[in-house]
């Protein structure tokens, strides 16, 4: 059975996020994900705060959507950052990146590479690294905007790690068509969707499209002309002035 994902999503409960569990829960399930995956920033975290966030993200699904909680870990100089999903004890705030993959991976978590292209953290990544990341995200909307990652493909070819797609979101800016499809085994549970990510069944889409399809492929030139244009665009609005009067 193959469901729709929306990944890297933070919710209140992370310190820059807007939006509560049960109103994205609603906006996702309606936009037709089956399963939303959140990853809240570690700042201001503690051991009881995420068992108290697990239980509200129970109380947040529902039949329609599952709200698989996760975390996103910052290293000492915020610079490299982690998305774990799983039954993980919480790790702390600043954790070294090679301590924290290998403590995920001790206790049955998932790890993916988040946003390589912010403040160049892909420049940053250890080949000792790569087998215990599950995935790199070739394209964060909140930081590649409209066209995937140019730093993301370099990384993939080092390692064996899936291509995921992230929306990084925090306002209704990061809006955007990138969903992981699942291949889930059975019913949607916590345990299935873990387990097919361990499995590796799952594909990065976007509108709709495999980003592996040659569809998707040929549409990047005229995405990374529209994201120019939208950062243009942006830039100046940032530094346009009134008129004198």
């Amino acid at each position: 059975m193959q469901v729709q994902a929306a990944c890297h999503i933070h919710s209140c409960w992370s310190y820059d996020g807007s939006r509560t569990l049960e109103d994205l829960a609603d906006k996702f399930r309606r936009r037709g994900c089956r399963v939303l995956m959140t990853t809240e920033h570690d700042r201001g975290f503690t051991p009881s705060r995420l068992d108290d966030y697990r239980e509200a993200c129970a109380r947040a699904s529902s039949a329609e959507l599952l709200i698989v909680p996760g975390m996103e870990y910052s290293d000492p100089a915020n610079r490299v950052h982690i998305l774990v999903w799983g039954s993980t004890p919480f790790f702390g705030e600043g954790m070294p990146t090679s301590e924290l993959l290998t403590a995920v991976g001790s206790v049955g978590g998932v790890a993916v590479l988040a946003h390589p292209s912010r403040r160049n953290a892909w420049a940053c990544v250890d080949q000792r690294w790569t087998s215990r990341l599950l995935g790199i995200e070739v394209w964060n909307r909140k930081y590649d905007g409209w066209a995937p990652s140019r730093t993301a493909p370099g990384l993939l070819e080092m390692t064996s790690a899936v291509p995921f797609v992230g929306l990084d979101f925090h306002t209704e800016r990061q809006s955007f068509p990138l969903t992981m499809v699942l291949d889930l085994a059975s019913d949607v549970t916590q345990n299935t969707v873990l387990e097919c990510l361990r499995s590796r069944r799952c594909h990065a889409h976007a509108f709709g499209l495999s980003l592996s399809e040659s569809s998707a492929r040929k549409a990047l030139p005229v995405l990374r002309l529209a994201e120019r244009g939208r950062k243009l665009a942006a830039w100046l609005a940032r530094h346009s002035w009134a008129p004198a009067r």
